[in-house]
Parts: C-alpha cells; sequence; structure tokens
C-alpha cells in the first residue's frame, strides 16, 4: 500500500473547493499544463512534499465542522493509490469527496482499465470536475469551476447509470 502523497500544500478551511466548508488537499504534479493555470506550482512532478496519508487524515479529523474534503492540484489521478486510501478514512468518517481533474469522465473510466487505483479512487468520489480548464472558455459566474468546458458530475450516479450524470450548483 502506498501510504504517502506528495502535495503542494493544504488549505485547512475552504469554501471556494466545493460545497459547505471543506478541507483542500493540493496534489503535486500534473501533466495537463493549462495556459493560464491557477496553480502553475503543482505542474513539477518531483516539486512539493511528501506526506503520510495518515498524518492528513490526522490533520481532517481535527475539524468536526467540515463538510468534506477537496482533492485539487496538480493533477490528483496522478496518486490514484494514496487517494483512495485516505479516500476511504475520510468516508468512514462521513466526510464527503470533492475532486478536481484535467482529464475528462470518460478518459478516467479507459485509464481505469490499466490503472486498478483509477476506477477504485473514481468509485470514492461524491463529486469530480472534470476537463482541463480553457483560458478561452474561463468564466467568474460557474460555481466551483473555472471554465465552461468543466462539468460537475455525480460521480456515484454516473457509474451506476453508466452514463455521465451532471449536477447544477
Amino acid at each position: 500500500m502506498q501510504d504517502t502523497l506528495r502535495i503542494a500544500g493544504v488549505i485547512r478551511e475552504s469554501i471556494v473547493d466545493g460545497p459547505g466548508l471543506r478541507y483542500t488537499i493540493f496534489t503535486q504534479g500534473c501533466p495537463h499544463r493549462c495556459r493560464g493555470c491557477h496553480n502553475p506550482q503543482t505542474h513539477d512532478p518531483c516539486g512539493g512534499k511528501a506526506v503520510s496519508i495518515d498524518r492528513i487524515a490526522a490533520s481532517v479529523f481535527q475539524n468536526p465542522l467540515l463538510a468534506g474534503v477537496t482533492f485539487s492540484g496538480g493533477e490528483p489521478f496522478l496518486q490514484p493509490e494514496p487517494l483512495y486510501y485516505l479516500s476511504l478514512r475520510l468516508h468512514e468518517k462521513g466526510l464527503n469527496i470533492f475532486c478536481y481533474t484535467g482529464y475528462r469522465y470518460e478518459e478516467l473510466l479507459e485509464m481505469a482499465k490499466a490503472d486498478v487505483f483509477i476506477g477504485k479512487l473514481l468509485e470514492q468520489i461524491d463529486v469530480l470536475v472534470d476537463g482541463r480548464f480553457t483560458e478561452k472558455e474561463r468564466d467568474l459566474t460557474l460555481k466551483f469551476r473555472g471554465s465552461r468546458n468543466q462539468r460537475l458530475i455525480n460521480v456515484p450516479s454516473s457509474l451506476r447509470r453508466k452514463t455521465v450524470v451532471n449536477l447544477t450548483m
């Protein structure tokens, strides 16, 4: 079991990275390198620092007011195994999981055929914001998204129905 996660940092209390009060984890490493990226310091996969998922979980569990945890980046799906194990612990405590990815949902399903942990992580996510940030489609009026091409996806319903179920927020 991979029990460390390479992160760029965390925000212990956020109201902009998903619904309710959230703990946001910025994973380190991103292959997308979107023009106008909000977090370019997360691109280098060797940057940031390695932190145990035990330490992250302990930090999350210190705040009983949290509604959930957000995986941001970087690209969370570059580190699916430790995020999967962390997700199991978060769900045990009743926290929901919101995740940003530059991959499209359909790409992740294909990638899961080669990496079992991508599929396992996807099964743990409650809401997925998918798609690369596109500077031409930037829209500051969107809730929890940076550009119009990005979708808010109800992952449990999408997996059950075998089709994308979009959310409106």
